[in-house]
């Protein structure tokens, strides 16, 4: 069987946590930040876990778990 080629953009947005989980950051961070609170701005630094609806698809983009 060939090898299967990892999508590079999906390798530097994503991260594979150990049990699994597929974790995002958040976007619309990179400017207009003065206007948003401080508790807006900290939300930007967390990583979330992906939606159910967009794992398969992430699943093929990252075969190898990246």
């Amino acid at each position: 069987m060939p090898k299967l080629k990892t999508n590079k953009s999906a390798k530097r947005r994503f991260k594979i946590t150990g049990t699994g989980k597929i974790l995002r950051t958040k976007g619309m961070k990179s400017h207009l930040r003065r206007k948003k609170s401080t508790r807006a701005k900290q939300d930007f630094d967390r990583m979330f876990e992906v939606s159910p609806a967009d794992r398969k698809r992430l699943r093929r983009a990252l075969p190898y778990g990246v």
